[in-house]
Parts: C-alpha cells; sequence; structure tokens
C-alpha cells in the first residue's frame, strides 16, 4: 500500500468521524425522581437483553449528555393509562430548561384531549409523544385522529414509536402503512417516525414512507440495519428529513454518536441530522 493512498484513507477516516458542530438528542426518556427506579425496573423486565444505561432520572441523563457533548435532549413521555396525562404535563414543563426539552404525552381515551393540548401549547412545550404499543391503539384508528387534528390545529409536534417493539414483538400497531395513512389525511401534521420510521419493519418503510413528509429518527437501527442500508434510507428519503436520537437511556448516547459519524455521508448531511433538522423541527 502507497504511503498516499495511505494517507487519504486516514484522512477519510478522520473526516467520517468529525464531531458535528451541535447535537441534539431528538429521542430519550426520563422519569421523575421518586419514580425513575421503579419505571426503569418495570420496563427492563419486559424488553429482553436490553438494559437502561441510566438510572432514568433527568439530571443523569444530563451528565450522559456532559460526557457524550450533547446539547440538548428531548424528552419523550408516554401516558400509559389516561390520568397520568395532566400529571406529565405539569412535570414536562417544570423539567424544561435550555437543554431539556420535554414532549408532554396524549392518551386515546382521555376525554378532554383538546383542553390538554390548548394548554400543552399555552406552556411553551413542543408537542407531544405517542406509544401505539404502550398506549393501546393503531396509528391510524379513527378515535386518534381528532387528537392529530387539535395537534394541527395548534402547530405541535407529534413523535411516535414506529414499527415493532422489543416488549410487543409483532405488534403492527405502529406499522408504516398506518403512518402513511396519517400522513396523507394530516399532511400538514410534523411527524417524526422513530426508528427510521419502523422498527424492524424496513421493507414496509421502503414501500410505504420514502419520500413522504415524515421526519425519521436514527435510533435502534444500527445492529439491525448494515450501515449502507442506513445511508441507503438517508439518501432515499432525504437529508432534510432525518434527525438524531438515541432512545437514551436505552442507548448509550456516546456510542449512538460514533455511530452516526462513521456513515460515509457528507460532513453537511452528519450537521443536518445531528441538529439542523432538529432545530427546524423545534423551532429554535
Amino acid at each position: 500500500m502507497s504511503s498516499n493512498f495511505r494517507q487519504k484513507e486516514l484522512e477519510s477516516m478522520s473526516e467520517s468521524m468529525a464531531r458535528p458542530n451541535r447535537i441534539i438528542d431528538i429521542h430519550t426518556h426520563a422519569f421523575p425522581d421518586f419514580l425513575a427506579e421503579r419505571a426503569i425496573k418495570a420496563l427492563e423486565e419486559t424488553s429482553g437483553d436490553e438494559k437502561a444505561h441510566l438510572n432514568g432520572t433527568v439530571s443523569d441523563l444530563l451528565k450522559s449528555m456532559d460526557r457524550a457533548g450533547i446539547e440538548i435532549s428531548v424528552i419523550c413521555s408516554i401516558a400509559t393509562t389516561p390520568k397520568q396525562v395532566p400529571s406529565i404535563t405539569r412535570w414536562s414543563k417544570e423539567v424544561a430548561s435550555e437543554r431539556i426539552i420535554p414532549l408532554a404525552s396524549i392518551h386515546p381515551d382521555y376525554a378532554d384531549f383538546r383542553d390538554e393540548i390548548a394548554r400543552i401549547k399555552d406552556l411553551g412545550l413542543k408537542g407531544i409523544k405517542l406509544h401505539p404499543q404502550y398506549q393501546g391503539f393503531n396509528i391510524d384508528e379513527d378515535r386518534v385522529m381528532p387528537i392529530y387534528e387539535a395537534l394541527v390545529a395548534h402547530d405541535l409536534l407529534l413523535t411516535i414509536h414506529a414499527g415493532f417493539d422489543i416488549s410487543f414483538p409483532n405488534d403492527p400497531s405502529g406499522s408504516p402503512d398506518k403512518t402513511a395513512r396519517v400522513i396523507e389525511r394530516f399532511p400538514e401534521l410534523k411527524i417524526i417516525a422513530c426508528h427510521f420510521g419502523g422498527w424492524r419493519q424496513w421493507e414496509d418503510v421502503r414501500r410505504y414512507l420514502l419520500g413522504k413528509n415524515v421526519y425519521f429518527e436514527t435510533s435502534f437501527t444500527i445492529g439491525f440495519l448494515s450501515d449502507e442500508e442506513i445511508v441507503e434510507l438517508i439518501n432515499l428519503h432525504g437529508e432534510d428529513k432525518v434527525v438524531f436520537g438515541t432512545d437514551s437511556p436505552w442507548r448509550d448516547q456516546s456510542k449512538s454518536i460514533e455511530e452516526i459519524s462513521r456513515l460515509h455521508i457528507s460532513e453537511e448531511v452528519k450537521e443536518k441530522i445531528f441538529h439542523r433538522n432538529a432545530e427546524k423541527l423545534l423551532g429554535l
């Protein structure tokens, strides 16, 4: 191997692993301090070999962000019962800061969802997180359409778990074809479909979602898709519609940054994924 070839190879590797100017993690989880230990334990019991990297508190998330060089994390709470909705909104407002952007949550069976969505907007929160498996609904079913309509009316973001789930194997309630029907009905709805549009349903992502008006988020794809497959999805869907997320504490934030940094995409595309696209979505 010639010295010139080796030098170019090293330069290419160095460029591919360069640190982005800013990092926003658009998909993390944390809980009130009194609840964190119990919540993590309960989730670990249903998640197979997946174990949390953090203790579930906001303070531990901030320490992880410092280690990883992450400026902002978005906390995605999930109301697993209707009665949790107001308390999640309240807690989200309490923990909001320059570095923590919390999303509230609406349960499909929460009767006063319109008033709560208006309250979420008035409190300055950016949107909500929904999880079809944990909340017991299909993404495209009629009873959640009024929720989407209210989100559009208040210009709020929807982050939604997409595809199968480790704790609910083969549950199709978050399938890409269902997301596609929501996009068709609500073209103005700002949607982030986590896990590149549909965890372990990426063939259906290709069939139903590529190029559509939806953002893909990057977590839980390395190890399930090859680097080449991820780059292909980015190129086919569009570099302006991919955002960086880790699903912390279920993935290590520092390692997740390395996984995206090593992809063979330009530095400009990495900057979009690591922060520019998120800035646009979050109004930063």
